[in-house]
C-alpha cells in the first residue's frame, strides 16, 4: 500500500470544486482511497462563521460560566452556543464540551475549529460528511473518498486522523464468523478501516501552517470479507456515554 499527498492544493474557497483540483494534480485510479480533510470540505461548502453569529442563549452563558470555573479561563458564551446548535447530545460539560454532532461523532467543541480560518472566527464540520463524500466520489476517477478530521482518544495523549464521512466503501471489515491461525471462531472483531486509512493519511498530510489537505491512498485491498458502516456507537450500545450520564463531570 502506497500514501502520498496531493501536490500544490490551493486555499479553499466557497463554491470550490474538490474532485477538480485533486484530479488536476494526482494522476488517480478507480481503486484508489482519497481522504480528504474536514477543513476544506467546510471551506468550500461555506462552514465558515463568525461568533456574532451565535448570540448566547441562557443555557450557553450557563455552559461559559462553568467552564471558566473549571479551568480558570474566560470562556465566550458566544463559542458555547455555537457547540450547542452543532450538537444533539451533550455529553460533558467540564473540563470541556463532549458532544455528540448532528450525523453522530462524538468530539470536543462538536469539531468546531479556531485554527486557519480564513475570513471568520470558527470552522464548523460539514453537515453531513458521508454526503459530501459521495458527492467529491462522484467527481473523480477513484471510487473511494473518506473525509478525516483529527481527535484526541481517551486514556492517550495526542491526536489521530479518523473518518468522519465516507463512500465507495464500507466503513469496517467485519471478521466475525471467520477463523484464527488456530481454528478459533472470531467473536467481535470488526475493523474500522476508514479510521485506519484516516490515520495513515493524516500521517503523510501533516498538521497546522504546512498541512496538506488530499491524500491517496493507493493498492489498500478491501478483501474477501463482510463489510459494515456502523462506526458511531448507538447510544444504547455506548456503556461510556452510559456511565457519563451516570458521574458528574460539571465541576461542581
Amino acid at each position: 500500500m502506497k500514501v502520498f499527498a496531493v501536490p500544490d492544493l490551493p486555499e479553499f474557497e466557497p463554491g470550490d470544486s474538490i474532485p477538480d483540483l485533486v484530479a488536476d494534480r494526482a494522476d488517480l485510479r478507480p481503486d484508489d482511497v482519497v481522504c480528504v480533510a474536514s477543513t476544506v470540505v467546510s471551506k468550500v461548502e461555506d462552514r465558515v462563521a463568525d461568533l456574532s453569529a451565535f448570540p448566547a442563549g441562557p443555557r450557553a452563558r450557563e455552559v461559559a460560566a462553568r467552564l471558566e470555573r473549571a479551568t480558570g479561563d474566560e470562556k465566550d458564551p458566544r463559542f458555547a452556543q455555537a457547540v450547542l446548535e452543532e450538537s444533539t447530545d451533550l455529553l460533558t460539560t467540564a473540563p470541556f464540551l463532549l458532544t455528540e454532532t448532528r450525523f453522530g461523532h462524538v468530539t470536543v467543541n462538536a469539531g468546531i475549529d479556531r485554527s486557519n480560518v480564513p475570513g471568520g472566527d470558527l470552522l464548523l464540520l460539514p453537515r453531513r460528511p458521508s454526503e459530501s463524500a459521495a458527492r467529491i466520489a462522484a467527481g473523480l476517477p477513484a471510487d473511494r473518498v473518506i473525509v478525516t478530521d483529527t481527535c484526541g482518544r481517551p486514556f492517550r495523549h495526542g491526536q489521530r486522523g479518523v473518518a468522519i464521512g465516507w463512500a465507495g466503501t464500507p466503513a469496517a471489515r467485519d471478521w466475525r464468523g471467520e477463523r484464527d491461525r488456530e481454528g478459533r471462531e472470531l467473536g467481535v472483531t470488526v475493523q474500522a478501516v476508514v479510521d485506519e486509512l484516516a490515520a495513515a493519511a493524516n500521517l503523510v498530510a501533516g498538521e497546522g501552517a504546512g498541512g496538506t489537505p488530499a491524500v491517496v491512498v493507493r493498492d489498500f485491498e478491501f478483501g474477501d470479507h463482510g463489510g459494515s458502516d456502523a462506526l458511531f456507537r448507538d447510544v444504547e450500545g455506548d456503556f461510556v456515554r452510559q456511565a457519563l450520564r451516570d458521574w458528574s463531570f460539571e465541576g461542581e
